[in-house]
């Protein structure tokens, strides 16, 4: 992954979210997207869908 990636992380309050986020950002990777439930309900398909299409993330987590 290039350091300038636009990497999605969903659940990243939770523990694995949390870890991968600190990991990230310590290793140099700044381009980190990640949404609360409010902003993103992962429940809702066309919420989703869209997050994706206008986000355009090159990695998801």
């Amino acid at each position: 992954m290039n350091k300038d990636s636009k990497i999605y992380i969903a659940g990243h309050k939770g523990t694995a979210g949390t870890s991968l986020v600190e990991n990230l950002s310590k290793r140099g990777y700044k381009n980190l997207i990640f949404k609360t439930r409010q902003e993103l309900d992962l429940l809702n398909q066309q919420a989703v869908v869209d997050f994706f299409k206008n986000e355009q993330p090159e990695y998801v987590f």
